[in-house]
């Protein structure tokens, strides 16, 4: 590499560094909502958990007619639980979300029926659409099925019958997910996050440094210079991949006092950010960023305004928002054809990270070179546009 090549790729990578950070209101703009927005989702999410933990520990239920079911209130209250009447308009309650308990109604002959031997049938009423009252269906059908169990085994105990005849097979739940890999299912957002905060570091420098200054009347004249082309096509990609990087680091860094200030102890004790995630997640995204930086390059050098190169890059925004949302849609799992596929790779890296699991080559390697490939395809496209634009 010629001096004058070193030296005209340092010159304008300064000059796009600067001009980048001169524009601090646009900086503002990009900062603020990449690295604040992340933080505030898993601080909400939090919050909520936190809300169902607490209204789990007050072990209240909702009923209408327990009068008639003295022997299932009973039960409830052996098990500790607190029997609350139900409002009278509940059912309005859960459609409107003010109601966030299912309701459990009981039949007036419920007692009566038990008596005789038939089984009374009790309705639990929820909506599903009020995702809280949802959430505590599951209790209540365990508590009831622990009711059902209980008065079966009492009945064949008084015919002198064993009451393991009710449960044949003793069941044994074994959980592999690590405690790392549960709360990732809770905090699958922090990578996303990430994600697009490289891509709206890199967006605004790579649509100024080609679009914007062509529509500034400056780019013409760089061109003239007689410095080699792809000399300043890599100046300029570097300082756009720099500022694209320089957001990420931030939103990476964000996460760390945000998981001080999570509600939920619970989902404290599992997440764990700190100093090894930061640095890998950083290392995943410089790929990411050299690809995408080269990408939205390419495509604004081809627009003659600023405006115009925002409306073409939107696809680009579009597509690596939805990347990661294809590994939540697959029912199939992670298939192997992930990690090709830029953004979606990286989120999956990142998921193996929150899980705590190891990263082997064979994931890494897809996504450095699909990075590497990408950045020099555009790269090259940009240096060739730049000469035609001067030949013109």
């Amino acid at each position: 590499m010629s001096k004058s090549f070193t030296r005209a790729l340092r010159v304008v990578f300064a000059k796009e560094v600067v001009d980048a950070l001169r524009d601090r209101r646009t900086l503002l703009r990009l900062l603020i909502p990449a690295v604040l927005m992340g933080p505030l989702l898993l601080l909400a999410l939090s919050g909520l958990i936190a809300s169902l933990e607490e209204r789990a520990e007050k072990r209240e239920i909702l009923v209408v007619g327990i009068e008639h079911a003295p022997t299932l209130r009973n039960f409830l209250e052996r098990q500790t639980y607190t029997i609350k009447t139900a409002p009278p308009d509940y059912e309005a309650g859960l459609r409107a979300t003010t109601l966030l308990d299912p309701v459990l109604v009981i039949s007036p002959d419920f007692e009566a029926a038990l008596a005789r031997g038939e089984q009374p049938a009790v309705e639990l009423v929820s909506d599903s659409a009020n995702q809280r009252a949802s959430a505590s269906v599951g209790t209540l059908g365990r508590l009831l099925q622990g009711f059902n169990r209980e008065r079966a085994g009492v009945l064949l105990a008084l015919r002198g019958v064993s009451a393991s005849l009710l449960q044949p097979v003793l069941v044994e739940e074994r959980d592999l997910a690590s405690t790392q890999a549960r709360a990732a299912r809770l905090t699958a957002i922090v990578p996303m996050f990430i994600i697009m905060a490289v891509l709206y570091g890199a967006l605004t420098a790579a649509l100024d440094s080609t679009s914007g200054e062509r529509e500034r009347g400056s780019l013409e004249p760089l061109l003239m210079n007689p410095a080699p082309h792809m000399a300043l096509v890599l100046g300029k990609w570097g300082a756009v991949a720099l500022l694209g990087m320089v957001v990420a680091v931030l939103a990476n860094l964000s996460f760390i006092p945000a998981q001080r200030l999570i509600q939920s102890d619970s989902l404290q004790a599992m997440f764990q950010f700190g100093g090894y995630e930061v640095a890998v997640f950083v290392l995943l995204q410089l790929p990411l960023a050299a690809g995408l930086g080269a990408l939205l390059m390419a495509i604004a050098i081809r627009t003659k305004t600023f405006k115009e190169a925002q409306a073409s890059t939107t696809i680009v925004i579009t597509l690596v928002a939805l990347t990661p949302m294809v590994s939540l849609l697959n029912p199939g799992g992670e298939a192997a054809w992930y990690y090709w596929v830029p953004g979606l790779a990286q989120n999956s890296l990142m998921m193996l990270v929150l899980k705590g699991e190891a990263l082997p080559w064979p994931k890494l390697l897809p996504s450095m070179a699909v990075g590497v490939a990408l950045t020099w395809v555009c790269l090259a496209f940009v240096a060739r546009s730049m000469r035609s634009a001067v030949a013109r």
